[in-house]
Order: structure tokens, then sequence, then C-alpha cells
């Protein structure tokens, strides 16, 4: 077996879907298949069960997932360490955050980055923030941007790049929702009474779950969503209200469709950071931009 085919792998293991996946990967879906099957030889076992509409992995497949990332993580460590200090520093950096921190702190970064090792090859990922420390902790990531958890895990180092308040928002639109705000007339803000756009997971889950307690209701969940900016979007248009990341709501395209609710008392703001596996600072290609990271973000 190849490192490619580990990759091609690791692709479809992560989508479960040929088409997907071989776009990812940058070849054809006839190529993934025949590069899978090859591997599947090799190894003398099935990774994959597939059928006419589903893929999905085996037993021995979700034991490969693991070997797989370990071996290309330490591959790419090793070719890193081994690059002649003459030459200019090359290899590639798999890197992970949500759409928002791609312009409020990301595109800063790769800007200097780039500017320092262009010969380094930077491929990001979006998604929901909650995920971020698990996916560093799991070698799908080399480095992620996380909001600081309650507490961090061991092994995981972590790099401040900023804080942001927790607003409340509800929409600017007519609508029922609109409609029961603008009737509480006394100013005391019935929150059991009001529809929530709720996260999914991580620390913001917590701090909506500790506002809820503190204020002694159970709140009208009417949606869990993966992702702040879709929360913005769904608050945007009365489908309930959302406690967002000011810093969400300063770079969406849906601000001005919303309002912010008046909260007696704040919620503690979130930390992003930038997180790595701390064994992983070792290798000189993600030394370079957790540097490049401190430089910027700590003058």
């Amino acid at each position: 077996m190849d490192h490619k085919q580990l990759k091609y792998f690791l692709g479809l293991a992560e989508t479960l879907h040929f088409g997907r996946a071989s776009e990812q990967c940058h070849i054809s879906a006839p190529t993934l298949s025949r590069q899978i099957k090859q591997l599947e030889q090799e190894l003398g076992v099935a990774l994959f069960i597939r059928d006419n509409r589903s893929v999905s992995l085996t037993a021995q497949g979700k034991a490969f997932v693991e070997y797989a990332r370990t071996t290309l993580s330490q591959w790419r460590q090793f070719k890193s360490q081994c690059q002649d200090s003459r030459q200019p520093l090359s290899g590639e950096l798999s890197f992970y955050c949500s759409v928002t921190a791609t312009y409020s702190f990301v595109y800063d970064l790769f800007a200097q980055f780039r500017q320092q090792y262009p010969a380094i090859e930077l491929n990001l990922n979006t998604g929901d923030p909650a995920f971020s420390i698990a996916h560093v902790q799991n070698d799908k990531e080399d480095l992620a941007v996380a909001v600081k958890p309650t507490h961090l895990p061991n092994g995981i180092s972590y790099l401040p790049l900023g804080r942001s308040p927790l607003v409340i928002i509800a929409p600017t639109m007519a609508c029922p929702l609109s409609d029961l705000l603008d009737s509480n007339v006394n100013g005391v803000m019935e929150w059991s009474q009001l529809p929530f756009i709720m996260p999914e997971h991580g620390i913001l889950k917590e701090r909506l779950d500790t506002f809820c307690t503190e204020l002694q209701f159970t709140p009208k969940v009417y949606a869990h969503v993966s992702g702040h900016e879709a929360m913005v979007a769904l608050a945007s248009l009365g489908f309930g209200i959302a406690c967002i990341p000011e810093i969400v709501l300063a770079q969406s395209p849906f601000k001005e469709q919303v309002r912010y609710l008046t909260v007696s008392e704040p919620m503690e703001p979130i930390e992003v950071g930038l997180v790595c596996k701390t064994k992983r600072l070792t290798d000189p290609v993600v030394a370079v931009l957790w540097k490049t990271a401190e430089n910027l973000f700590t003058l």
C-alpha cells in the first residue's frame, strides 16, 4: 500500500460517498473505487460495505481509520524532519476552523504564513468549531481554531487568538416571534415562552445551559443546529432566538436582519484559540505555523 491509498481511504471513510470523496481527493470515482479495491485486496479484508444506496465502514475499516491517520501523520512529520535546512521549508498542513474564523483569524495568519513559507501546502477544512479539538486529537487535522473549553484535554497545546462576548439575537422581520417580543411591555423577558435555536455541542451549549439554569427555566427548543452561522440564519427568519458569539454576527450576511435582546446578567465571553497536539509541535512544518500565530496574536 502507498500513502495516496491511505488518503483515498480516509477521504471515503469520512464522507462515505464515492462522489464527494473523489472530488475531495481530486480523482475520478472509478479511480477511487479501484484504489480502494486494491487496498482491500492487499489487506485481505473488506474495509467498506457497498450497495446501490450507501457506503459504510466494516469493523476492520473502522479500526483501519486510526492506523491510516497515524501513519500519514508520522510520515509528514518524518519528511519535515529530513528536509535540508539549506532549502525552503516544504510540506503540507491540514487546518480546521469555522467559516467565521476564516475571516476573523485565519485570513491574516495564512496571509503572513504564505509570504514566509510559500512551499508549504495549506489544506483548510471548515465546520462546526465544537469538533475542532476532537479533529486534532484524532489526527484528522494538524491544527484547528477552537473555542477554549472549561478543561483543556491532556496533550493539547493552546494559543489564545481572541475573545468574543456572547449575545442573544432575535429577528427584526415581522413574524409571530417579533410580535411576542414586542408585546413584552413590563420589561421582564419571559424566556420560557420563547423558542430557542440551540447549539448541538460545545462550550456555547454549556454557556446557554448555565444561563437557563440560573434563570430557572427550561427552554422551548425549536431546533438543534450544528454551526454558529446557521443559527444566525434561522434566527433572522424568525424560527427562534439564538445565543451566538458576537464575532459570528459581525461577519454574518444576516446581521442587519437580527437585533439584540437585553440580558440582565451577560454570559461569560468565549475565548478562541489555536489548538494542536503538543507532540506535533516537534514537526518543523507545524512549529513554524504555530510560531507565526504567536508572533501575530501576541504583539
